[in-house]
């Protein structure tokens, strides 16, 4: 008789097969972002004609006339549809961005304001911030959005009340057993949201990044909420997975490069960046300025042209 203990094979096995699983739906989602950048660029040009005219029909109508009216339904119905348009661009990566380095604790606590109300009365937001974890190379306004649209998502599943909360934590690189494996490797933050509400099942896990998929009611939602928040997300070198069981509630975690960064240099080299009037190089002479995982976004916005500083 022979026993042979396969448990590592096992182990190495599974960890082999969640891989290639998780390959293959960035893959997916790389091939639905091309065509939705690609539908969005046509649908935004033609949006342009269509809200430009509808603008000029507005200036030469007086108040109170009845087309004026339309024509500012007109306008209205464009305006929704360029917005759409803007998270599809999101997604799909194409969505030009103005990063910078951003304290993400910062960034949450300046979006509560915003939250709360979101959320609604029946709804409690906790927050819980791991201090001293550097910055993250990326565009604020875009991070909001993120915010905004996770609670939104959340506030949804949660219709009876219950609990969102939002916790920061500095991880390292991936590998352990749980962890997203399409990352480099490196020192990463992560923005965990976790909800009290109804939770998903497998099906609509692997669904969940897709654009226009929704569980929602027909007219209640877009389906480009979460498939907004993967573009943003893919676009600052990040991953986002979900870990949701039905009545068990959702947590959705976004792991973002970390850069550790001095708060004063931060601030003076977005200054620098900003004043540029015309493409530069911005050379920085100091080797304890910044260090972790070096984005390409971040190296392309520095150096563009060419600039002497002394």
């Amino acid at each position: 008789m022979v026993v042979r203990d396969v448990t590592e094979r096992k182990r190495s096995e599974e960890a082999h097969a969640r891989i290639e699983e998780q390959l293959r739906q960035a893959q997916k989602m790389e091939s639905v972002g091309q065509l939705a950048a690609g539908v969005a660029h046509d649908f935004n040009n033609l949006l342009t004609v269509i809200n430009g005219f509808a603008d000029l029909l507005i200036n030469q109508l007086a108040a109170d006339v009845p087309e004026r009216k339309l024509a500012d339904e007109i306008l209205r119905a464009g305006e929704r549809a360029a917005d759409l348009t803007s998270q599809l661009l999101a997604f799909s990566r194409k969505q030009p961005a103005q990063p910078e380095f951003v304290d993400l604790n910062r960034l949450i606590l300046d979006s509560r304001k915003m939250l709360e109300p979101l959320l609604g009365e029946g709804i409690e937001l906790t927050i819980t911030s791991e201090p001293g974890l550097g910055c993250v190379w990326a565009d604020r306004g875009q991070m909001h959005q993120v915010l905004m649209n996770v609670a939104a998502n959340a506030r949804d599943a949660m219709k009876s009340g219950g609990r969102l909360h939002i916790a920061t934590a500095l991880t390292s690189a991936p590998g352990t057993p749980g962890r997203p494996t399409l990352l480099s490797a490196g020192e990463y933050l992560t923005l965990s949201v976790s909800d009290t509400g109804c939770g998903m099942d497998a099906a609509t896990r692997e669904r969940v990044f897709e654009p226009f998929f929704t569980t929602k009611e027909p007219g209640k939602g877009t389906g480009l909420g979460l498939a907004t928040v993967y573009g943003i997300v893919r676009q600052c070198s990040g991953w986002v997975q979900v870990e949701s069981e039905p009545g068990r509630g959702t947590i959705l975690q976004i792991y973002l490069p970390a850069i550790h960064v001095p708060e004063a240099a931060a601030r003076q080299v977005a200054k620098m960046v900003g004043k540029l009037a015309t493409p530069s190089t911005v050379l920085l002479v100091e080797d304890q300025i910044i260090s972790g995982p070096l984005i390409p976004g971040m190296i392309t916005s520095l150096t563009t042209a060419r600039t002497t500083c002394a």
